[in-house]
Formats: structure tokens, sequence, C-alpha cells
């Protein structure tokens, strides 16, 4: 390398050295926002989350109070419907030209 052009980058490399530092800083300053928004982004879904969660369990609840309450008896009055069907007949319908006489 010749002395003219040593001496040419020696000012060029003095003036991108601050210019890489700043790039360097915004760059930085850039994920960090990137990271909060994310976090912010995350910890709104995650209330929304816990508020379905909170209603789901809320449903639950009901259902499990309604199944357990013992004047709810879903199994008996299942039998009772079955047992009744039996009682009455297999063939409890009748078919739709059955009824009607037609002159043909």
């Amino acid at each position: 390398m010749e002395p003219g052009q040593l001496a040419l980058l020696i000012p060029i490399i003095g003036v991108s050295i601050p210019i890489v530092a700043i790039w360097t800083k915004h760059r930085q300053k850039v994920i960090e926002i990137q990271m909060e928004a994310t976090a912010s982004a995350s910890a709104e879904k995650a209330a929304q989350y816990a508020t379905q969660v909170q209603r789901l369990e809320d449903r639950v609840q009901v259902l499990e109070r309604i199944v357990t309450d013992r004047g709810y008896d879903v199994a008996t009055q299942i039998e009772a419907l079955r047992d009744q069907r039996e009682v009455e007949g297999a063939d409890n319908g009748v078919p739709l030209n059955m009824d009607r006489k037609e002159n043909v």
C-alpha cells in the first residue's frame, strides 16, 4: 500500500467509527422497542386467555351444579323415557301413505 493511500484511509476509518457506533445504538433502540411491543402484546393475549379461562371455569361450575343437583337426575329421566317408549311399543309411528286411500 502506498503512503498516499494510507493517508487517505486513516481519516475515512476515523469518520466511519462514530457512524458505526451511532448506527449500533439506533439498532439497539429499535430492537428494544420491538421487544417491548412484543411483551405488551403477549401480556394482552395472556390477559385475554385468563379472562376466557375464567369464563369457561364459571360455566363448568354451573354445569357441575346442575348435574350434581339431587332434584335434577338426568339419568333417571332418560331411563324413564326409555321405559315409556318400550311400554308403548316399538311401532309408534304411522307411515304417511297408510292414512290416505288413494284412488288409482
